[in-house]
């Protein structure tokens, strides 16, 4: 049976186990992570926090990650202004981006949800409302979720992926990773 790990990633991990990119070390999957055989089946972006799937099986791995399959990516998303709905319809019909339209996306405004502080903090603006949106993508593009936002006007302040399909960080801290069922 496939092993497959459900792991928190905090803000500022990348996600792989190495670091070749840079003269100065930054925090990867090995300093949370010392299983040997697992790989992340897709990205979260070092400025991203949230869920990472990681697994020893390839067939497993594609099934996650491959847009082909339209496994559904939930994000908390934390924006700069006040959408309206009209903003929203534009995410739920897709946006245009300079790769092309995106499929369309579930989008609803929603209360700030119950997550662990980020560290560093998100910078507050006194003059500037933020607002949170629950979103919901087929597809994985890089910087997807950023840019569609930024496309309609509200640039993305935080950005936490809740779940991929029916797995979830619901209880699981930054940082921790659990064993779960493929």
């Amino acid at each position: 049976m496939p092993k497959l790990i459900v792991f928190n990633k905090p803000f500022g991990v990348l996600s792989q186990f190495t670091d070749r990119g840079t003269e100065t070390a930054r925090s990867t999957l090995s300093d949370f992570i010392q299983l040997k055989g697992v790989y992340p089946a897709g990205r979260l972006d070092r400025d991203s926090e949230g869920l990472l799937l990681l697994c020893d099986d390839g067939r497993l791995q594609a099934r996650i990650s491959d847009p082909r399959f339209k496994m559904a990516k939930t994000y908390f998303v934390q924006v700069e202004g006040d959408p309206q709905e009209k903003d929203l319809d534009q995410l739920r019909k897709g946006v245009r981006l300079k790769d092309g339209m995106t499929r369309p996306a579930e989008v609803e405004l929603i209360a700030t949800p119950d997550l662990w502080p980020r560290d560093p903090p998100i910078r507050e603006r006194k003059t500037v409302p933020d607002s949170w949106l629950r979103i919901t993508i087929r597809e994985g593009r890089n910087r997807q979720v950023r840019r569609m936002t930024a496309a309609v006007g509200y640039p993305t302040l935080r950005l936490v992926r809740w779940s991929i399909g029916d797995w979830t960080v619901e209880g699981l801290a930054p940082g921790r990773w659990q064993e779960a069922t493929p």
